[in-house]
């Protein structure tokens, strides 16, 4: 794949934009096919991941279009107002049924299990404003219907300032500013957490007892501001810092929207710092990636607990963060693949919830690795084989047995969980994607065999999730 290259100034800019399209779960959207006048295959493999073109365009925050603006001039010919002519507003429907090896116990206590074949309709419904706001400022913000929560809000949101410039040895240099509420979200690569893979998965399954705060574990929960750049559109840093900002959560004095204080839980003291670095080679149809990223969350524990510390003294959990992660691909006609990875350790210190007798240890840590590949024929039908590993230390009050088959429990306080997940896929057209999953469990909280002291294994949490998405 032939790399841009800025020398040709604002002519090259506009082809660019003609080639590119979008970004995020339920992250390729129609509204940058309008606002581009190109189809999904200009930004993506297969929706939604990103290639080299589509990188591009999210780097330059979704601002390049081919559409005649509304535009407002003053008499010195500055541009006051560039407004797209077509909203860049679309809409995904999400649609599935999902199936548990086998089923759990019923909650309510009586002697039976809960239903088993669990359908979503939908599962989620998503409505997204994506595209250019003003010049060099523009916007991923999604709103999100979810069936696990029976409401609608605040979903993956991505705001951004970007801008270019060409240095002397005809090298371009993209910089900007991005607004975002999920610690990696805007991230340009697909080996993230936030835009990794599974893209899609059952709301209805049984989830892992533990999970690094970075891998999803803060999203919607804080607002984050950082600077970035890239040089020769390989060499991408960017730092920024995380608050939090919690989403329908009301002081108990006030009844507003705030102040955050001691009865919210996880609340980060201060601003927890964050980094990526990351380098992307490119050679025929070929791109490699490889990259760092992390960051340093210090939370309160609050949540009411009178032990606990408040929002303004006290100790803290403290949770380092350092990933690494690469992705290549291979982009032709015919044949699309894509190898991708990350390992996230996290290094907890967690002051605060030893002292209220939370945490048998005030010292843990806690590894997470996945891989995955993905192949594709003439973007139709594929599918994917991925890996995941997650190991921690002991501590039998930070993951604790339950005093009645609770599913999500640890019997001997270990947090590992170990399995694969292969998923098929046919692609009628490139906004609908058909897609039948399968998860596989070799180890679940700390065992294979009665993970939970009640006789539950992991392969009992195995499931099979198939999906119908649309996007428009």
């Amino acid at each position: 794949m032939k790399r841009m290259n800025l020398r040709t100034g604002v002519p090259a800019l506009f082809l660019l934009g003609a080639f590119a399209l979008c970004g995020p779960e339920a992250r390729a959207v129609p509204s940058f096919a309008r606002q581009t006048g190109m189809a999904c295959e200009a930004c993506h493999t297969i929706f939604p991941e990103l290639n080299h073109f589509g990188r591009i365009f999210k780097a330059n925050g979704y601002t390049l279009d081919n559409l005649k603006p509304v535009r407002g001039i003053t008499a010195a010919r500055e541009e006051m107002l560039a407004l797209t002519g077509l909203p860049p507003i679309s809409l995904m429907v999400q649609v599935s049924e999902s199936w548990l090896s086998k089923q759990i116990p019923d909650s309510a206590g009586i002697n039976g299990h809960a239903q088993n074949g669990t359908v979503a309709f939908p599962q989620q419904i998503s409505l997204f404003y994506a595209g250019k706001i003003a010049p060099n400022v523009g916007a991923f913000i999604q709103m999100t219907y979810g069936n696990d929560s029976g409401t609608f809000g605040i979903d993956n949101t991505d705001l951004r300032y970007a801008n270019n410039i060409v240095l002397p040895r005809d090298e371009s240099l993209i910089y900007g500013i991005t607004l975002n509420n999920n610690p990696t979200v805007q991230d340009l690569w697909n080996s993230t957490p936030a835009f990794g893979f599974p893209f899609a998965g059952s709301n209805s399954n049984v989830s892992p007892i533990a999970a690094a705060q970075i891998d999803g574990t803060l999203g919607q929960d804080v607002a984050g501001i950082s600077v970035y750049a890239m040089w020769k559109e390989s060499l991408y840093g960017e730092i920024g810092v995380y608050r939090s900002a919690k989403q329908g959560a009301a002081n108990p004095i006030t009844g507003a929207a705030g102040p955050l204080d001691g009865s919210i839980s996880n609340v980060v003291k201060g601003t927890a710092p964050y980094f990526r670095l990351a380098y992307e080679h490119q050679w025929g149809r070929n791109s490699l990636e490889a990259g760092v990223y992390g960051a340093n969350f210090k939370l309160l524990p609050g949540g009411g607990d009178p032990a606990a510390p408040t929002l303004q003294s006290g100790v803290t959990n403290q949770f380092k963060d350092f990933a690494q992660d690469f992705q290549y691909q291979y982009t032709a006609e015919q044949h699309l693949f894509t190898l991708a990875g990350t390992r996230i350790h996290e290094t907890m210190r967690l002051d605060a919830s030893f002292a209220a007798g939370d945490t048998a240890s005030d010292r843990n840590d806690l590894t997470t690795w996945r891989v995955w590949g993905t192949y594709y024929y003439r973007r139709k039908i594929g599918g994917t084989v991925g890996f995941f590993s997650t190991t921690g230390s002991t501590d039998v009050g930070l993951y604790a047995a339950g005093a009645a088959p609770g599913v999500v429990t640890s019997a001997n306080g270990l947090p590992d969980t170990k399995g694969w997940q292969a998923e098929i896929n046919y692609v009628p057209w490139l906004n609908t994607k058909l897609s039948l999953q399968y998860t596989g469990f070799s180890k679940f909280n700390g065992s294979k065999n009665d993970y939970d002291g009640f006789g539950r294994n992991a392969s009992d949490n195995n499931t099979v999730y198939a999906l119908v998405w649309f996007a428009y």
